[in-house]
C-alpha cells in the first residue's frame, strides 16, 4: 500500500464531483453531440487524467505514478471494446442521438459506484487471499478466449437480466417522452424506453467489470491507484463514444490487441501469485514493463487497423443505426 495523504483523496473527490457538475450543466439541454464537441470533451477528460497522474508522480512517488498511468491506460483500452456494446444497445432501443448523452451520464454515475464497490472488495480479498490471483488469471484467459473466438457478438440488450427485471417491476411504454424516464398514462406511472436503456447500460458495465477489475488489480493492489485510474478512464467514456462510435469498425485489430493484453496481464498475475506463495525466486513483471507492453500493443493494433482496412465482410459490423447513420429526429419516437 502506498502512503497517500488524505488531502489527495479530497482533491480527487472534488475534481470528480466538479467535473460531473460542469458536464451536466454543459449538457442540461438534450442535443446531438457532434465530432468537434466530443473531441473537445475527450481532450478535457484526458487532460484531467494526465494532470492527476502528474500529481501522483510528484506526491506519492514514481512507482505509484507508473502504476496509475498503466492502470488508467489499461482501463481506457478495455473501454474501447465496451463502445461496441453501447452502440448495439442504442441501436436495439432506437435511442435518438440527442438523448444518448443523458443515458451515458447516468451510466457513468452507476459505473463509478459499482467499480468502487468491486475494486474495494477485490483489494480486500487479494490482501488476504493471494491465491485468488490464480482465479483472476483464469478469468482473464477465458476473456481472451472469448474475444479471439468472437463469442461476445451474441449480446442481446433486450434479454439482459436488468431489462427483464425492470419490465416485471414497472410497465415500459414503446415511445420516448423526451429525456423523461417516467410518464403517466391513464392515471398510472409507466417507464419510458430510456429507463430500459439505462438498465441495459448498467448491466453491461457489470459484465465489463469481470474483465476490468482482475486486470487492474494485476497492476496494483492499492485502493487509491486502482480506483482513481478507473474513475478517470470511466469519466471520459461518454466523450470517447461520441468521438469514435462512427469509426469503431475501422479498428478491427484492436480486439486482438486487447486479447493479447489480457493474456499478458493473466501471466503477470500468475507470476505475482507464484512469487508470494511458491518461491521468491519466481520473477515478477515490473510496472514499467506492463506499461510498455500495453502502449506498444495498442499502438501496433491501431496502426495495423489503419494501414489494413477491414475486409468487406467486416464492414457493417456495427448496427446500421449506429451514431454515424442513426436518425437524429426524436419526434419520430
Amino acid at each position: 500500500m502506498h502512503d497517500v495523504p488524505v488531502w489527495l483523496w479530497m482533491v480527487f473527490a472534488v475534481t470528480v464531483l466538479a467535473s460531473l457538475a460542469v458536464d451536466l450543466l454543459a449538457h442540461r439541454q438534450a442535443h446531438v453531440i457532434g465530432f468537434r464537441e466530443a473531441a473537445a470533451w475527450s481532450g478535457v477528460w484526458v487532460g484531467l487524467a494526465v494532470l492527476f497522474g502528474a500529481v501522483v508522480f510528484l506526491v506519492v512517488g514514481t512507482r505509484p505514478g507508473v502504476e496509475y498511468t498503466t492502470a488508467w491506460l489499461l482501463e481506457k483500452s478495455l473501454s474501447v471494446d465496451n463502445l461496441f456494446v453501447f452502440a448495439l444497445i442504442f441501436a436495439y432501443f432506437k435511442v435518438p442521438r440527442a438523448y444518448q448523452h443523458r443515458v451515458l451520464f447516468l451510466g457513468v454515475l452507476g459505473a463509478l459506484v459499482f467499480r468502487g464497490v468491486f475494486l474495494a472488495a477485490g483489494v480486500a480479498v487479494v490482501s488476504r487471499f493471494t491465491a485468488v490471483l490464480f482465479v483472476f488469471a483464469a478469468i482473464l484467459f477465458y476473456s481472451t478466449y472469448k474475444i479471439l473466438n468472437e463469442e461476445d457478438n451474441s449480446f442481446d440488450p433486450g434479454r439482459s437480466i436488468a431489462v427483464r427485471l425492470l419490465r416485471k417491476v414497472v410497465p415500459v411504454r414503446d415511445e420516448y417522452a423526451g429525456t423523461r424516464f417516467f410518464v403517466k398514462e391513464a392515471g398510472k406511472r409507466v417507464a419510458t424506453p430510456l429507463l430500459a436503456v439505462v438498465a441495459a447500460i448498467e448491466a453491461a458495465d457489470l459484465v465489463f467489470a469481470v474483465d476490468s477489475v482482475p486486470a487492474v488489480l494485476a497492476v496494483s493492489s492499492d485502493a487509491f491507484i486502482v480506483y482513481t485510474s478507473n474513475a478517470f478512464a470511466i469519466l471520459g467514456l461518454r466523450a470517447l463514444y461520441f468521438l469514435l462510435a462512427g469509426l469503431l469498425d475501422r479498428f478491427h485489430y484492436l480486439s486482438k490487441g486487447l486479447a493479447l493484453i489480457l493474456s499478458f496481464i493473466g501471466v503477470k498475475l500468475i507470476l505475482q501469485a507464484s512469487h508470494k506463495l511458491i518461491s521468491p525466486a519466481v520473477p515478477e513483471v515490473p510496472s514499467w514493463l506492463s506499461l510498455s507492453v500495453i502502449v506498444i500493443v495498442l499502438a501496433v493494433s491501431i496502426a495495423l487497423s489503419l494501414l489494413r482496412p477491414p475486409p468487406a465482410e467486416l464492414a457493417g459490423k456495427l448496427p446500421p443505426s449506429d451514431i454515424s447513420t442513426q436518425d437524429d429526429s426524436p419526434e419520430k419516437h
